[in-house]
């Protein structure tokens, strides 16, 4: 009979998720244009939508047009390579259907679906979002980029606690297949089915989540990368020999150290911080010195030229 219910149960969740109306989306708002904010907005409109990419700064978001109109160059030369009048077109059309703004209110009242891909401060996105939800139609359906804050906090501020998920896109966005839909526990069936419809209209694979500390990605990868750095700095190995024993023996495309440089060092440490902060009973989220070291210096990785491996030679 236990099982009867389970079965049951399991039945009746799968059923009303199936069944639930998802809500059209037209037009999508991304608010932050860096490098995730501007990857974001152009598969969006390579899909078809009209899209408003917000910033405060207008040099920030000309500098991210240009960089949406360097990559939709280099894309198109390969599946264009013998027809450049298309591929003329093609890019010509997809930037039509981008309209960089520094005006919230304009992307906000007319868009269905808004993805927040701002600094990670929870202060900053709770002001964001609050004022969001005053100016925007109360159909519109809230996201967050967010890669470490949990969902649920960032939600706080707003009263449409049902139309508010996760949809954590991966660097670079253009290339990078996955999505993570994230859901909490007052996210509706419908806004969850509508995210996952979003996600593969614009061409990724969609995995669903619960609204857990780095959801999947991260909530493995992180703890991984940190556990080699604690082997180097027992002196158990040396990270580049992690490193190639992680490629070659687990087939992994980059070791952990260079991953940690390819991420930015000061990122992961903010992250791994953020997570002891929040949970510190758990022995998983651990600091690094060696980082911590690192990261004071200046030297954060590839973008700085430098971290644990040097890429100025």
């Amino acid at each position: 009979m236990a099982k009867n219910l389970i079965i049951n149960n399991i039945f009746k969740r799968n059923f009303s998720s199936t069944n639930a109306l998802s809500r059209k989306i037209n037009s999508v708002s991304v608010v932050g244009s860096g490098l995730m904010g501007s990857g974001i907005a152009q598969v969006t409109a390579e899909a078809g939508y009209s899209v408003y990419l917000i910033d405060q700064n207008q040099n920030a978001l000309d500098k991210a047009m240009k960089s949406i109109q360097n990559s939709l160059t280099r894309s198109t030369k390969k599946r264009f390579n013998k027809e450049p009048d298309h591929a003329e077109r093609y890019i010509k059309d997809t930037m039509d259907r981008i309209q960089a703004t520094t005006e919230l209110d304009s992307g906000a009242e007319k868009s269905d679906l808004i993805i927040e891909a701002i600094v990670e401060n929870i202060q900053a996105k709770h002001d964001l979002f609050s004022k969001l939800d005053s100016i925007s139609p109360k159909e519109t359906i809230f996201t967050s980029n967010t890669s470490s804050l949990p969902i649920t906090e960032i939600a706080q501020s707003v009263n449409r606690k049902d139309r508010f998920g996760g949809l954590h896109f991966f660097n670079p966005v253009p290339v990078m297949k996955l999505l993570e839909v994230i859901k909490t526990h007052e996210t509706s069936d419908a806004t969850y089915k509508t995210l996952l419809e979003y996600g593969l209209s614009i061409g990724k694979t969609t995995v669903e989540c619960k609204d857990t500390p780095g959801f999947i990605v991260n909530r493995l990868l992180v703890p991984y990368m940190f556990e080699a750095v604690k082997m180097y700095e027992r002196g158990d190995a040396s990270f580049q020999d992690i490193d190639t024993a992680m490629k070659l023996g687990a087939g992994y495309p980059m070791g952990p150290f260079e991953l940690l440089d390819y991420v930015g060092l000061d990122t992961s440490k903010f992250i791994i911080d953020g997570w002891r902060k929040r949970y510190p009973n758990d022995s998983t989220f651990q600091s690094s010195p060696v980082i911590d070291q690192l990261v004071s210096e200046g030297r954060l990785g590839r973008k700085t030229g430098e971290g644990f491996y040097n890429y100025k030679k």
